[in-house]
């Protein structure tokens, strides 16, 4: 079996004295697309900015066999780590094309010599050519979504985290934004931590998943399993599926 290409060994993170994280351990497989599920709170957004350098933590993270928990977010960034924040992180006041030519000046080493070009993300996402010139702020929900996927996707990395791309978006646009995300998946043959309270989704995706409640890993498996395994799912997420079409509240 070949080595993860990501590795959470006992990772704990706390923001002031309060400890956020107890002692959460993942692993990440070549190409393999996992789930982070669980309610408001439960950490999920936490551990993606511990694994990317964006909270101090304690335990280990090793990406690619090299340990990077205590690297800076732009030195882990550059190993091949993208992020999209929750909350897309993309810059409202500037065009959907100075938005990407601003990812394709910070890809740096990843591009060897190969830069991304603005070209590169309408290929992914077609729509965004049409509205190059509009502010990313007057953009849709789902279509700022989309631009900060193509921001990541720009640096090449080999390792995707996702934060809540479903957040604020109506069901039609969160499928639209899944399908493509899906697609793009399978293309480009990728890592990717997904955190996602639309469990619908997320399992539709992912490979194996991971249920976080207060901090911790509480069930873990491959998608199948967890399915099968719904009456947990439920006790620790707090609904179930069919009554709320999918979205975990």
């Amino acid at each position: 079996m070949s080595e993860p290409v990501l590795e959470v060994a006992d990772l704990r993170a706390s923001y002031g004295t309060v400890e956020a994280l107890h002692g959460i351990s993942l692993t990440v497989g070549e190409a393999e697309v996992v789930a982070l599920v669980g309610p408001n709170g439960a950490g999920k957004t936490t551990l993606l900015r511990a694994i990317c350098g964006d909270v101090r933590v304690r335990g280990s993270v090793v990406y690619r066999g090299m340990e990077t928990a205590g690297k800076k977010p732009y030195a882990i960034a550059r190993l091949g780590v993208g992020h999209v924040p929750e909350g897309r992180g993309t810059f409202t006041d500037l065009t959907v094309a100075e938005n990407l030519q601003l990812a394709c000046l910070g890809a740096g080493d990843r591009a060897r010599g190969n830069r991304p070009t603005p070209d590169e993300a309408y290929e992914m996402f077609p729509i965004l050519r049409e509205f190059r010139q509009r502010p990313a702020g007057a953009l849709s929900g789902g279509q700022q979504q989309m631009l900060a996927i193509c921001r990541a996707l720009l640096a090449r990395p080999d390792l995707l985290l996702i934060d809540e791309p479903s957040a604020g978006l109506a069901p039609l646009v969160t499928k639209e934004v899944f399908d493509e995300l899906e697609r793009l998946l399978a293309e480009r043959r990728i890592s990717v931590v997904l955190s996602e309270q639309n469990l619908t989704r997320a399992f539709a995706i992912a490979h194996r998943g991971y249920v976080l409640s207060s901090g911790r890993v509480v069930l873990s498996g491959s998608v199948s399993e967890l399915q099968q395994r719904d009456e947990l799912l439920h006790a620790y997420l707090g609904a179930t599926t069919a009554s709320h079409g999918g979205e975990l509240r």
